[in-house]
């Protein structure tokens, strides 16, 4: 299992465009991807249930990647959430 935290800087937080990329990004994997933000907990590879989070711009997030292809998931989410996030 694999586990990162990053502070959204979006001034928009994770809304529709970024969420939709982010489940397009952590559907590629097999491995199981869950993002925390202390209060909800999501699976990234649900639309619906990214947006449902609420979460905004200064919000730390804990990604946890588990899975048979954890490591290069892990690599690919964390490109997209500096490039995007």
């Amino acid at each position: 299992m694999k586990e990162m935290k990053y502070t959204i800087q979006d001034a928009l937080g994770i809304h529709a465009r970024p969420a939709g990329m982010l489940v397009k990004v952590a559907g590629g994997f097999k491995s199981a991807v869950t993002i925390d933000n202390g209060v909800k907990k999501a699976d990234a590879k649900r639309l619906m249930a990214v947006m449902s989070m609420g979460v905004k711009q200064g919000h730390e997030v804990t990604i946890t990647v588990d899975g048979e292809d954890e490591d290069a998931a892990m690599a690919a989410l964390e490109t997209f959430f500096k490039e995007n996030l």
